[in-house]
């Protein structure tokens, strides 16, 4: 399968998840402290020698991992902000937990709970992605062979199945498929000739035929219309799923249309996640389909999935019934002005938006400020708003502006690789400059901003509490305009990304008030002006 992407470059960001060992070692001294150590709350409840409270430290920094993993692991493509702040959560919610308990009761809970977790989830994701052979199988299975065992969640992901591993699982699966929830075959046929893959897929179809289950996973697996139709049995018996995952999956179009024919009840299906195929616009008519017998959808993925105008505005059609949409991605598709549209037609009628994702549609000035007017009237709760690389000019900066601005709880706001330069972007930092409090991270790197627009809008997100990144490299800013931003920036010098591809001398010949030959001092002068003539510019104000 090509799982090329058509995307241009795309614009460096922070993974904040998962912690490396070296943080993950100091978090457990710090709780091992807080064990141990006289403070309030060990006053109140009494506190642990060093030895147990290291122990128990240990296993609470292990829980909460586990904890915020899986919630990391649903979200594989976002900052790992939400998997953070849950880590810190479930470790302060144990720690106390292990505090109010007496001595001999702490250690007796936590291994509870971690029997309790290990019992329900079984996992063989782990470790290096391998080729498995029956006799691994009989081990690496013999958990789920126990008689009364609880697993309702497994995951059989980074190991490649053949036949005759596929042949020790089968009748596993059988045996636990009325009390299994959710599956993860992703990536389990790895490096298979093709007709073996199709007979193991078979086998795992049919031994899991019947269940009721509430996620699946089927990502990474080339599957194409043969694929698809190799999972037809398990497909066609589910009617409770929740989540479905068919990502990177060489689904073509004749591949879209097995899958909607062989998915019949999606009514209370929540996520659907179609990221990297190669579908096109006559498979997302089929995928349109599906979603619209879709109405509870809260989270759908079609990105990088070749769609162009007419797939696109049927997409964004069969939208417009899917009212409790909490995070759309459409990323890097071929949609265009009429696809723009359709969509903010659809986004209209969405108001519980938290993320959206709409970078690298080519939707130019015009769809974009279709959206953005959309946006500004629903999505109250917006946090994510994502649309670079579309063309945008600084002739769309005042909509854009008015829609950031009714945009309180915004966290992220990417808008790089457009062309707003100094104009677009200083209209822009005004309508963050009221509120916003919860920002931290913007990007507008590309976009032909000068001294002017970057001192702009460094001097905003700077006094934002826990701001983390502001990515404007790639720009034209002088070099006394990057010294400039960086002095805002002293007390936080990690918050400020790289300048490493801004070209200082980019903008000498391309200032539209400038005679040939105009000294770049002149130049500066002129983006001083266009600060000053924009500082009593009302956000929203039409030009």
């Amino acid at each position: 399968m090509d799982t090329t992407s058509n995307s241009k470059h795309r614009p460096f960001s922070i993974k904040l998840w998962p912690p490396s060992e070296s943080t993950r070692l100091v978090l457990v001294q710090r709780l091992t402290n807080n064990l141990s150590s006289n403070s309030i709350f060990t006053q109140k409840y009494g506190a642990l020698d060093k030895e147990d409270a290291e122990e128990n430290a240990k296993k609470i920094e292990d829980i909460a991992f586990n904890v915020a993993n899986e919630q990391y692991d649903r979200e594989p493509d976002g900052d790992g902000g939400a998997a953070v702040q849950l880590y810190a959560k479930e470790c302060s919610k144990l720690l106390l937990e292990v505090l109010k308990r007496g001595p001999a009761e702490k250690e007796k809970e936590l291994a509870s709970q971690n029997n309790a977790s290990a019992e329900t989830f079984f996992d063989i994701s782990k470790g290096q992605r391998a080729f498995i052979k029956a006799e691994e199988a009989e081990n690496l299975l013999r958990p789920l062979k126990e008689p009364g065992n609880s697993y309702t969640k497994i995951c059989f992901s980074n190991r490649s199945f053949g036949l005759e591993a596929a042949r020790v699982a089968e009748p596993i699966l059988v045996s636990l498929k009325n009390q299994l929830k959710e599956v993860d075959l992703s990536d389990f046929i790895a490096g298979r000739p093709e007709t073996e893959a199709l007979e193991v897929m078979n086998i795992f179809s049919a031994a899991l035929e019947g269940s009721v289950l509430k996620s699946l996973n089927l990502s990474n697996n080339a599957l194409g219309e043969k694929g698809v139709r190799a999972f037809g049995s398990l497909l066609k018996s589910q009617s409770c799923l929740d989540e479905l995952y068919l990502m990177n999956d060489g689904i073509s179009e004749e591949a879209a249309k097995a899958v909607c024919e062989l998915i019949p009840s999606t009514e209370k299906l929540k996520v659907l996640h179609f990221h990297n195929n190669m579908t096109g616009d006559e498979g997302a008519l089929a995928i349109s389909d599906v979603v619209k017998r879709s109405p509870l959808l809260e989270d759908f993925r079609c990105s990088s999935t070749r769609v162009g105008s007419e797939g696109g505005v049927a997409l964004a059609e069969a939208l417009e019934s899917c009212t409790n949409l909490k995070k759309l991605d459409l990323r890097d598709n071929m949609f265009g002005v009429e696809a723009g549209v359709a969509l903010s037609k659809a986004l209209s009628k969405h108001l519980d938006l938290v993320e959206v994702y709409l970078s690298y549609l080519n939707l130019e000035d015009e769809g974009t400020v279709a959206i953005a007017n959309a946006l500004k009237e629903s999505a109250p709760s917006l946090e994510v708003l994502e649309m670079a690389g579309n063309d945008i000019t600084a002739d769309a900066g005042p909509t854009i502006a008015a829609c950031i601005a009714a945009k309180r709880h915004l966290t992220k706001l990417n808008l790089a690789e457009n062309e707003l330069k100094d104009e677009g972007t200083i209209q822009i930092s005004k309508a963050l400059e009221e509120g916003h409090t919860l920002l931290k991270e913007v990007d507008m790197s590309t976009n032909f901003i000068r001294r002017a627009g970057a001192r702009h809008l460094a001097q905003v997100v700077v006094q934002k509490p826990g701001f983390r990144l502001l990515n404007i490299n790639g720009n034209i800013i002088s070099d006394d305009g990057v010294d400039e931003v960086k002095e805002v920036f002293k007390k936080y010098p990690d918050v400020l990304g790289s300048f490493d591809e801004n070209d200082p001398e980019g903008g000498d010949d391309d200032d539209d008030d400038d005679d040939d030959g105009e000294k770049s001092g002149e130049g500066e002068a002129n983006e001083d002006e266009l600060e000053s003539k924009m500082k009593n510019l009302e956000v929203g104000q039409e030009e």
